[in-house]
């Protein structure tokens, strides 16, 4: 027998590692929509506009399919990840360099944007790696673990985020804090497996075509629709998240308030969330699952919506949402990498994660503009409505095509 043969399969990564590799994604989205969120509400802006810099963030993370074929079909995923981490840490050092005011906001939007490309490369890489080295069965709890990094990353970004730029000498300190922590995170590298390259035709245009047909061999399958249809859905989206900083002032909170709950505990309860669902959607199928969790999160809203404009309110219902929210996104990372197999990983899960973000970014304009017409009450009224008639949707298409015998296969 061969020495090869002889040898035992090489285990795969810990989820764990995944976990670290997607913390920056989750940092630059937390330092933004609650440390700097809250510095600009504060220092004069209002929520709408808030809420417009906030949404902006999500146009590279609504259009990144477009160029996931190159992560895909160039350079080695960790070669694109340590890139990508540079150019993210940079962003987050100059997020926090400018200064938080209405004066700064152009700055703001072109230092938002350039770092939110470059993070899509970051989460691109992380994703194909996680496709690649995680065991079928094992797909629901890596996922829990991946998207506890990438929540609990933004109650890190957020909260301390928060906490250092108000206690820290100067207020550039706590972005470069943050920048430093993403930056070491490229450790994790070096415990997961590099995927073997994709086939290369020779030419990349053929590259690229052999993309695209990896692609719509899973689109155009039952699982395949139906998973577009989901993420494409504002079915829990936890857009409101994005503005608890903004709107804190409507339930008497402090800043160490906002800190502590959308932030630190923010961090903590979401990731609980996160294993939590992953290790349900092991268990249970994984569409119905992400549509229960979302149900349960518009409920969450239309509670906090009827219950008292209080501190302890405030702490009470953003860490019930941030749990809930926790599982919606593991149960989204697990039907995706149940609906794409493996191939052209990149390409085919940031497709989903795209059209997933894309219902994120409007809700919180959406939610933005209900505030200013209906207050804190009118906004969560709205996106739980909103909600629910995206689930009915989503239960209406799957029980037509159910009925019709649609193909049930996923190529991968």
């Amino acid at each position: 027998m061969p020495i090869a043969e002889r040898l035992p399969a090489p285990r795969p990564a810990r989820p764990v590692v995944f976990m670290v590799l997607i913390t920056p994604f989750g940092a630059m989205a937390g330092y933004l929509t609650v440390a700097i969120a809250y510095l600009l509400s504060h220092a004069g802006l209002p929520v709408d506009e808030v809420a417009e810099l906030v949404a902006a963030s999500f146009i590279p993370q609504t259009w990144k399919f477009l160029w996931a074929p190159v992560a895909d079909t160039t350079l080695s995923r960790k070669k694109w990840y340590v890139i990508a981490g540079i150019i993210s840490a940079a962003g987050i050092l100059a997020t926090g360099v400018l200064p938080a005011t209405p004066q700064s906001l152009p700055w703001l939007y072109v230092v938002v944007l350039t770092s939110n490309f470059a993070v899509t490369f970051l989460a691109m890489a992380t994703e194909s790696l996680l496709a690649y080295d995680t065991p079928e069965d094992q797909k629901g709890r890596a996922s829990g673990w991946f998207q506890a990094g990438n929540l609990g990353g933004s109650g890190l970004g957020g909260g301390a985020g928060l906490w250092m730029a108000q206690n820290l000498p100067a207020p550039w300190m706590a972005g470069a804090v943050l920048a430093f922590v993403c930056l070491a995170c490229c450790a994790a590298l070096l415990f997961v497996r590099e995927p073997p390259p994709m086939p290369r035709a020779g030419h990349y245009g053929r590259d690229l075509a052999q993309v695209a047909i990896d692609l719509w061999a899973v689109a155009k399958s039952r699982t395949g629709l139906l998973a577009l249809l989901i993420c494409f859905l504002p079915i829990g989206t936890g857009a409101a998240s994005g503005l608890w900083s903004a709107v804190a002032g409507d339930w008497h909170a402090s800043a160490d308030t906002v800190a502590f709950a959308t932030g630190v505990a923010s961090g903590l309860v979401s990731a609980a969330g996160c294993f939590i669902g992953g290790w349900l959607c092991d268990r249970l199928d994984r569409k119905g699952a992400y549509a229960l969790f979302g149900a349960l999160l518009a409920l969450c809203a239309t509670a906090m919506a009827a219950a008292p404009r209080t501190q302890a309110m405030y702490i009470v219902f953003t860490t019930l949402y941030a749990l809930i929210s926790g599982l919606t996104y593991a149960a989204f990372s697990a039907l995706v990498l149940e609906t794409i197999g493996r191939g052209a990983a990149a390409t085919k899960y940031n497709l989903y994660a795209s059209l997933s973000n894309m219902p994120i970014a409007y809700m919180i304009v959406i939610n933005g503009w209900a505030h200013a017409r209906w207050g804190a009450g009118g906004m969560l009224y709205v996106e739980a409505a909103i909600g629910v008639v995206a689930l009915g949707v989503f239960v209406a298409v799957a029980a037509a095509t159910g009925r019709r015998g649609t193909p049930l296969g996923v190529a991968s």
